[in-house]
């Protein structure tokens, strides 16, 4: 059989890393992001002061932070391909750091893209912006305003290249676990 990976993805706060762990909690595999604990490992190397919205805009190096990120993306993508069980979910996937890059407007090599080209998802479940759970944190810093900017990023991105997305509906984590079942059921 096999292995059916898929992305959810959307702007902060819309839901995702909560929707994994119920998820992963009901025995399905998954990923989780890597961002958060790369902006963990960025925030000690910067004056407090300087902490803007995302790692993006305040690390030394955003080009060697993204490398690093398009990196783990990909090898949470090559270490799924070995699993036998599945499908297979990931909190984020490797175009979402092309997303990003775009709103922050970042250029990136044709290396980035040929990446996301060659290492391709079998769906990818977008989540929309949802005023009434967002928040920030110390590891999401984006304002619902860019949220929003961000979530129509990721909708550009991947559908440049060549995804069909599917847009999960608000609701509970059952109901929208519910809706999961379903699209999972037509792969």
């Amino acid at each position: 059989m096999e292995v059916r990976k898929i992305v959810i993805t959307g702007g902060p706060s819309t839901g995702k890393t909560a929707l994994i762990e119920y998820l992963e909690k009901n025995g399905h595999t998954c990923y989780h992001e890597i961002i958060r604990t790369m902006t963990l490992e960025a925030k000690k190397e910067i004056d407090p002061k300087s902490l803007r919205s995302n790692p993006l805009a305040f690390v030394k190096d955003p080009q060697r932070f993204n490398q690093k990120l398009l990196e783990g993306r990909t090898q949470q993508f090559l270490d799924a391909q070995k699993k036998r069980n599945t499908p297979i979910f990931f909190d984020r996937g490797i175009p979402d750091v092309l997303a990003y890059m775009d709103f922050f407007k970042q250029p990136y090599p044709p290396a980035y893209e040929k990446t996301c080209i060659t290492y391709k998802y079998d769906t990818v479940i977008i989540l929309p912006p949802w005023r009434e759970i967002f928040i920030s944190d110390g590891e999401r810093m984006e304002s619902y305003e860019e949220a929003v900017v961000l979530y129509d990023h990721l909708r550009e991105t991947y559908t440049r290249l060549g995804y069909d997305l599917v847009s999960l509906p608000k609701g509970s984590l059952e109901e929208r676990m519910n809706h999961i079942y379903m699209i999972i059921k037509e792969l």
